[in-house]
């Protein structure tokens, strides 16, 4: 903003403004501040039981429960093959490009919600590339989405139905996009 003074409109404006603010509930603001701050998670090894992510509940894992979803777990040698090879066809496809992380979170929900529901098994889900910390800070946080996507699977109310992410062939988006294998349903 510049440091122009405010014409006598502006001041009436603004003094409109301040008046119908309310301030911050500063008990909310120190709740805020104590929640606790995503760190990298621990990798899991061996098989991927329901255990592996706290049960099956469909609830939402608090942050100091979550358990990473393993990149190499959980999928036998033929879907590795496929997945390795480009042949698989994902039975959908999920374009975050253009969300912000909020609503990108929310659709990355509710379209994992349906895909269980519908039985799907594998996911094409497209985030754009990773950026270096470097590049995001340069650019305005691009890669944001796709650095949050790991966070967002392990504490899913649906990551007990999640065999596997990998990320994708380059026929399919790369680097830029991940393969989600659901587990079968029983």
């Amino acid at each position: 903003m510049s440091d122009r003074p405010l014409t006598a409109g502006e001041k009436a404006l603004w003094q409109k403004v301040i008046e119908t603010v309310e301030p911050l509930d500063q008990a909310r603001i120190s709740r805020v501040k104590a929640l606790p701050v995503a760190k990298k998670l621990p990798e899991v090894r061996g098989p991927i039981t329901a255990e592996t992510f706290g049960g099956a509940s469909t609830k939402a894992v608090p942050l100091r429960d979550q358990v990473a979803i393993p990149e190499k777990a959980g999928l036998d040698g033929h879907w590795d093959r496929r997945l390795n090879k480009g042949v698989v066809q994902p039975d959908v496809t999920i374009d975050l490009h253009g969300y912000t992380l909020s609503s990108a979170h929310g659709r990355l929900d509710s379209a994992l919600e349906l895909s269980i529901a519908a039985g799907h098994r594998a996911i094409l889900l497209i985030t754009g590339k990773a950026r270096s910390e470097e590049q995001r800070r340069r650019e305005g946080g691009r890669g944001a989405i796709r650095a949050a996507i790991s966070d967002w699977l392990a504490a899913s109310r649906h990551a007990s139905h999640i065999a596997a992410v990998r990320r994708a062939h380059p026929r399919h988006g790369g680097a830029g996009a991940l393969y989600i294998i659901l587990r079968r349903r029983r």
